[in-house]
């Protein structure tokens, strides 16, 4: 099994940052893929961004190209997601998710192709 913790989250106002950690612990070697997703209250969980553990290729949502980036410490097992110029639609929650490049590579944007989730981290962003 995986587990995956998630850090960082917090309120800002709209234009900061915020930088959210996920660790990734238990037997790692079971994943080579990560991503982001995001779940705002009432509405359905989307998709934020992934990244290719080993390669280090990324994937972003439209909405937040250019302004999110997501990275890796491999020594760490740790993906990052650091959040700039932050817009109040930015508000939910924030899950990491992990899962093998070859099931999640067809759609890395489909949360239903990753096999380990962490529990989240608030994040919200006022006017």
């Amino acid at each position: 099994q995986v587990q995956l913790g998630e850090s960082g989250g917090g309120s800002v106002q709209a234009g900061g940052s915020l930088r959210l950690s996920c660790v990734a612990s238990g037997r790692t070697s079971r994943y080579n893929a990560m991503g982001w997703f995001r779940q705002a209250p009432g509405k359905e969980r989307e998709f934020v961004a992934a990244i290719v553990w080993t390669a280090g290729t990324t994937f972003y949502a439209d909405s937040v190209k250019g302004r999110f980036t997501i990275s890796r410490d491999n020594a760490k097992n740790t993906v990052y997601l650091q959040m700039n110029s932050l817009k109040p639609e930015d508000t939910g929650v924030y899950y990491c998710a992990a899962g093998t490049w070859l099931r999640v590579s067809p759609g890395y944007d489909d949360g239903a192709r990753y096999d380990y989730w962490g529990q989240g981290t608030q994040v919200t962003v006022s006017s």
